[in-house]
């Protein structure tokens, strides 16, 4: 009993913290929206600016106005991550691998709610003195989830410890 409860707290604390991330997205998107259409905002000349955008495509505008390919993908990635988020054991040392899979999904949920509501995602920062393409703070989110989920299973965890993520360990679990 005192198991599950600390399961449910710590389910609890994820689901909050995914829920914030998201709420930290609309909130920046929505600053741009009511705050940047007119005109940029330079944080540091020459360097960063805001700037508003509208992207009707992904990265860099490829795929434009692909709405539909762009929800498929979206169910599709967000279905796995929910798999291998459940699969995660509720221990200490996957805290960090947890927290990249929310903070990778929280990512995905707030540009797929732009492209939804308004055919386009709101990008707002921008590197100006790499010239680098206008992003979000969701765009940030996927990019630093992304990296770090590179490190975790490339440098932090073993082979042994991500074992749970396998479908032979599924298929054990499961009794076959």
């Amino acid at each position: 009993m005192v198991q599950n409860k600390k399961q449910i707290i710590h389910h609890a604390v994820f689901a909050l913290v995914f829920i914030l991330l998201i709420f930290g997205d609309r909130i920046t998107k929505n600053f741009a929206i009511t705050s940047l259409r007119q005109d940029d905002i330079t944080i540091i000349p020459g360097v960063f600016t805001l700037h508003y955008l509208e992207n009707p495509g992904a990265a860099w505008g490829i795929f434009p106005n692909a709405i539909c390919f762009f929800a498929i993908i979206t169910i599709v990635v967000l279905g796995a991550m929910i798999y291998f988020y459940s699969r995660i054991p509720v221990q200490k040392k996957f805290l960090l691998l947890r927290f990249t899979i929310i903070l990778l999904a929280a990512g995905a949920i707030g540009n797929f709610i732009d492209r939804m509501m308004w055919h386009y995602v709101v990008d707002f920062l921008y590197i100006k003195a790499i010239n680098f393409p206008v992003f979000n703070v969701a765009d940030c989110y996927v990019v630093i989830a992304t990296f770090s989920l590179i490190f975790l299973f490339f440098f932090f965890y073993s082979d042994e410890e991500l074992e749970f993520l396998s479908f032979k360990g599924a298929k054990k679990e499961s009794g076959r």
